[in-house]
């Protein structure tokens, strides 16, 4: 064996260790977070029973339910559309039917699963390569997909906590000024963003990386759309409150903002407990189960059944087609009579 082929069997093997690192931390920090969202909706749910659970949502009007619904349905859309622009900003933009496949299998099931950036990240890169990208290319749009989410979130939290500091004070415990400070950091966060956009045209390189600031519509568009996404996520619950509690539109939001930032932190899956003990601190005396229940199966688990339903039909049909793709040289490898003739 020659020192070049002992050199890459080292590498190879130094690769492998490193996977199966990056494996184990991933499903201890995943069963971690599930323990944790458990837990929390344990907390929250213990002085439930079941026909209790079941009866507080069945109470909820049909009206409510229904645009509930179609605020679900439309940030789903609006998430697509973040694809679709992650796509040209990496100079690769594909057909909208194929994003909007691609997003809403891997938003679905990456809301659930934790871990959203990786998980629907890794579903991306399955679709994205099979369309004609490289690694780089899914990399930068998982980044750009990841930044507006960052950027959204602190557009919406901007709006909330200037426009609502005592709900925001109140349900973080934080003085009025910190709160403040933070809805300005918010502001100035995007606001730096914009300006980075506007004018910082070298690209930042890391390793073999090289990544460019997305030109100033683009990023005025990640804003606006992640900003949209959050409100009408935002909406949706609020949609499921209004039917138990006369609550507002943005303190609905403020509480979403919040708890979002702690499911960031925490990569519960779903948010699973962390949303609802929010919500619950923010409305005492009122018994929320029932629309947080119904708004649960809304934004996560009724999506999350379609994704897994259209990602096998997805995978089935690839499979068929790579199939059908592998037996056709063999149809055609040996010339036929009268190209022996």
């Amino acid at each position: 064996m020659t020192q070049a082929q002992e050199q890459a069997q080292e590498q190879a093997k130094a690769r492998e260790e490193t996977s199966a690192r990056r494996r184990f931390w991933t499903i201890l920090l995943t069963v971690l977070s599930v323990a944790l969202g458990g837990y929390l909706l344990y907390r929250t749910l213990a002085g439930y029973s079941l026909n209790q659970l079941i009866e507080s949502v069945r109470t909820l009007p049909a009206g409510r339910l229904a645009a509930a619904g179609g605020f679900a349905a439309a940030s789903y859309l609006c998430l697509t559309g973040i694809d679709w622009l992650a796509l040209r900003a990496a100079g690769k933009p594909l057909p909208y039917p194929r994003v909007a496949l691609a997003a809403f299998i891997s938003l679905s099931l990456g809301h659930s699963i934790g871990f959203a950036g990786l998980s629907s990240g890794a579903i991306r890169y399955r679709f994205y390569t099979r369309w004609g990208l490289g690694t780089a290319d899914v990399a930068k749009a998982v980044l750009f997909c990841g930044v507006t989410v960052a950027v959204g979130l602190m557009a919406l939290g901007a709006v909330a906590v200037l426009v609502h500091p005592d709900l925001a004070r109140e349900v973080t415990g934080l003085g009025t000024g910190a709160v403040l400070a933070a809805g300005l950091a918010c502001a100035g966060g995007v606001a730096v963003y914009l300006g980075l956009a506007a004018w910082w045209r070298k690209p930042v390189t890391f390793r073999r990386w090289s990544i460019e600031m997305p030109p100033l519509p683009l990023a005025a568009a990640q804003v606006g759309l992640g900003a949209v996404n959050f409100a009408l996520v935002s909406a949706c619950l609020h949609q499921v409150l209004a039917a138990v509690s006369d609550v507002g539109f943005l303190a609905v939001a403020s509480v979403f903002v919040i708890a979002n930032a702690a499911v960031l932190v925490t990569h519960v899956p779903g948010g699973v407990g962390v949303i609802e003990s929010v919500v619950v601190h923010l409305l005492p005396k009122t018994d929320v189960i029932g629309p947080l229940i119904a708004f649960r199966c809304l934004y996560f688990l009724g999506p999350l059944a379609l994704g897994l339903v259209a990602f096998a039909a997805t995978e089935a049909v690839f499979r068929w087609r790579d199939a059908g793709g592998a037996a056709r040289p063999s149809r055609t490898a040996a010339p036929g009579p009268a190209a022996r003739s």
